[in-house]
């Protein structure tokens, strides 16, 4: 009995100055599609490079796919933020990406959305692209065709496409996208052209006597006022055209442009 006693307390206390199992490290960024566990073929993380590079160009939203072999008895929602704040995808203000990460071992999948995305990529959003989109795939192990049907939702998402999205009061549709804008842009055009037209005819109605010499150099001054006021506007132009430049040329290689997560986005297992 005595020596039980003593194996126990030998047992509780080996366990008890054992070091704790290290925490599992976030992976390297390579690219948009990190495929750690080996869950694609080599030409779908090649298209889906393509295609996210696309994006990221011509939106600057980075859209990133991490794939590991197990979580090692980590928490899923816990791993993604340090994977989010390691990575910081998305660009620096606009806050604008999304990390797609597959635990393999555990069947598990999550969208962590950037909060500038949080009003496309709701939570809502994010678990119906998780339900209809990457899980019929990926229950029967068509990994390949799952993330390509998931990352073209979430790119739907962010462009504001998603089916059922107009439907839905958390989103609301951009104002050029609703039935009536279309209707109303013609008539108020048409009016506007219409009104300018008969003022124009107007102004230019035959002129009287004498008052042309004057006019003429009261429109000589006007043309070296327009002259000026031409050239000042066309370097403001230049100054807001250097901006733009600029500012577009943040977006990229996906190395990661500073972008911020809050949390958004919706997990579920496979």
């Amino acid at each position: 009995m005595k020596r039980m006693t003593i194996g126990l307390l030998t047992l509780i206390c080996l366990g008890a100055t054992a070091p704790p199992a290290a925490a599992l490290e976030v992976p390297a960024l390579k690219g948009h599609v990190n495929d750690y566990a080996g869950m694609f073929q080599p030409h779908t993380i090649a298209f889906l490079e393509n295609d996210l590079a696309a994006l990221e160009k011509k939106e600057s939203t980075q859209v990133v796919v991490l794939t590991i072999p197990s979580l090692q008895g980590e928490v899923l929602e816990e791993f993604s933020i340090k994977v989010a704040e390691k990575w910081k995808i998305g660009q620096a203000k606009r806050d604008n990406g999304v990390i797609v990460l597959v635990a393999k071992q555990e069947r598990k999948i999550r969208i962590e959305v950037g909060r500038g995305l949080e009003g496309k990529l709701t939570d809502l959003y994010a678990g119906r692209i998780i339900d209809e989109c990457f899980k019929p795939s990926f229950k029967v192990d068509k990994f390949d065709e799952g993330i390509l049907k998931g990352v073209a939702c979430i790119r739907l998402a962010v462009q504001g496409e998603f089916s059922g999205m107009d439907k839905d009061p958390a989103v609301t549709k951009s104002i050029w996208k609703r039935d009536w804008f279309l209707p109303a842009a013609i008539f108020g055009g048409t009016v506007l052209f219409v009104v300018l037209l008969l003022f124009f005819i107007k102004m230019l109605g035959p002129s009287r006597g004498g008052g042309q010499g004057g006019s003429s150099g009261d429109s000589g001054g006007s043309s070296s006022d327009l002259g000026s006021s031409s050239g000042s506007g066309s370097s403001s132009g230049s100054d807001s055209s250097s901006g733009s430049s600029s500012d577009s040329s943040s977006g990229g290689d996906c190395s990661g442009g500073g972008g911020d997560f809050g949390g958004g986005g919706a997990s579920s297992d496979y």
